[in-house]
């Protein structure tokens, strides 16, 4: 265990590269969710089946495959990616795709009659789904979006075949200079499950918050 004290700082660099790798890729898959997620509700047919073609082919390839070919194959058209953006792009594409059916379905759970009355008092499209479906719909989104989160989380480690000095390319660092497997092994397993509980509290903690929201509208409705 004094080797892995010794090589602590590279654990705490590739801790605070997985933090980066998981936030930033959150960030695009949010967004990728939304607008994936809404395409698919559209009223135009192409854009329909344009979100569909995108859902299709990052739910059904390997998320190391796409890393892969945006780090590796991209360059061969012109297109050099840095590795930490590589991975962004490819894990956020990824996640935003299962998060997009996330977004669909939660979307469609909301009462109907909801979005009738916004149709009656003329509500444009982008209203309804601002103030009236959305909002609604965020509370049916957040236990999704928790599981995802710890899912992109545990996608980061791949990300340290294409050179990104996340926690297991700093722990293949300590293991190659040290020999030993079990002890920073161990210690990354570790710090992945605190990350994981604290991301799953910050999730709960909006359940909470956006749970007390709709409870007190629903009083005030009553």
């Amino acid at each position: 265990m004094d080797a892995v004290i010794e090589y602590a700082p590279l654990l705490w660099q590739g801790t605070l590269t997985t933090i980066e790798l998981t936030l930033a890729s959150a960030v695009l898959a949010l967004a990728i969710s939304f607008i994936v997620g809404l395409a698919r509700m559209s009223r135009y047919r192409a854009v329909r089946w344009s979100a569909v073609v995108y859902l299709e082919f990052f739910r059904g390839t390997s998320a190391l495959v796409q890393m892969f070919f945006m780090y590796f194959v991209l360059p061969l058209w012109g297109l050099f990616l840095p590795p930490m953006l590589a991975g962004i792009v490819a894990c956020g594409c990824n996640l935003g795709s299962y998060g997009s059916e996330v977004v669909r379905s939660a979307v469609k759970s909301v009462a109907k009659e909801q979005s009738e009355a916004a149709t009656a008092l003329n509500y444009t499209v982008y209203q309804r789904y601002r103030y009236v479906l959305i909002p609604q719909a965020i509370p049916v989104m957040l236990p999704s979006f928790g599981n995802l989160l710890i899912e992109l989380l545990k996608l980061t480690a791949v990300a340290s075949l294409i050179t990104i000095a996340d926690l297991t390319y700093m722990a293949q660092i300590v293991r190659s200079q040290t020999a030993l497997t079990l002890e920073p092994f161990l210690a990354i397993l570790v710090i992945y499950f605190l990350i994981s509980t604290i991301l799953l509290s910050g999730m709960k903690q909006l359940e909470k918050r956006f749970s007390r929201g709709r409870n007190t509208v629903a009083r005030q409705g009553g």
